[in-house]
């Protein structure tokens, strides 16, 4: 019993010693395989070194030269050099473009004067209408100003003014606005001495109507050009960009190449007729609705002096009633 329970231990012991074989030999032979691998991987990488020059011996060469045979001079070649700026070769079928036939200024005013004759007359005329906006928004602006500060002054007599005759003693000779509406109030009350008094506050009013829609006409001249402007300046810069890109492809077609070397000074001369054209029109529409409201507010200054004269003239009128009303109550 004993030596059988012996052979069967033993025989356990060498299955346990068994089982981790297998493992161990596959570690083995992988890490065996990974040297072998990155060995020769490296040897891949790694460039061969050049083999050496053997300097010729002249020890070795025969002692018998012939006194005829001279050793040839060594002849040194230049090192070429590399080209400091080489242009692209084209592709087969082209022709070479050298440098001096492309423009070589591509400034605006460079771009300019290489630009088609149409395309210049659009860039004028468009540079043009930019020098119009910004002038009539400098003589606008004074003007207007100017206007708004007279018309405040007047105002400010007719708030302080008692009566209508105390009022049109100070601004009957003048030439503002105010004063002509003040003298047209005054001939219209001459004109209507021996009328009655009912029609004359409506004819007084159509009067200083018609006289601030004058006067709103004169201090409004010279915006409107200012629309048209801003209108159709985009417009005119599409023209010459339209112009100058169909000139790019006739050369095109003339050259025989698509080179665009060739093309991009074209078009970009035609993308300047239209950069132009939104300079000369986004400023000139803006500056239009500037004017427009401060004319509004122009417009405004005149409706209040408008009713200022009205109701001096009502309390004139009231005044000249009030006696006969007591004197009928009596």
């Amino acid at each position: 019993m004993r030596q059988n329970y012996r052979a069967q231990r033993l025989n356990a012991g060498r299955a346990d010693l068994r089982r981790p074989i297998p493992a161990i030999a596959a570690l083995a032979m992988a890490f065996v395989l990974a040297i072998s691998f990155a060995h020769s991987a490296l040897a891949q990488s790694t460039p061969a070194p050049a083999a050496p020059v053997a300097a010729p011996n002249p020890q070795s060469a025969p002692s018998a030269m012939p006194s005829t045979m001279a050793p040839a001079p060594a002849v040194q070649t230049p090192a070429p050099t590399a080209p400091s700026a080489a242009l692209p070769e084209p592709p087969p079928g082209e022709p070479i473009i050298s440098n001096a036939q492309l423009p070589q200024d591509l400034s605006p005013w460079g771009m300019f004067q290489d630009a088609d004759t149409l395309v210049k007359i659009v860039l004028v005329g468009l540079a043009f209408a930019s020098l119009v906006t910004w002038t009539v928004w400098v003589a606008k602006t004074i003007e207007l100003r100017a206007a708004r500060r007279e018309v405040r002054k007047n105002l400010r007599v007719l708030n302080a003014a008692a009566t209508f005759a105390q009022a049109h003693e100070q601004l009957r000779d003048g030439v503002s606005p105010v004063s002509l509406l003040m003298q047209a109030a005054g001939q219209e009350i001459r004109l209507s001495a021996n009328l009655r008094a009912e029609g004359l506050k409506e004819r007084i009013a159509w009067q200083l109507e018609r006289i601030e829609m004058a006067v709103s006409r004169k201090i409004s001249r010279g915006t409107g050009v200012l629309a048209t402007i801003g209108s159709t300046a985009p417009f005119v810069g599409l023209f010459g960009t339209v112009w100058g890109i169909m000139n790019s492809f006739i050369g095109i077609s003339n050259s025989h190449t698509t080179n665009l070397a060739v093309v991009a000074p074209g078009i970009a001369q035609a993308l300047l007729a239209t950069a132009l054209g939104l300079v000369a029109a986004i400023p000139a529409v803006m500056i239009y609705n500037v004017l427009a409201r401060q004319t509004m507010h122009y417009r405004a200054l005149l409706g209040d002096a408008s009713a200022q004269v009205m109701r001096l003239v009502s309390r004139d009128l009231d005044r000249a009633r009030m006696p006969l009303t007591q004197a009928a109550a009596e």
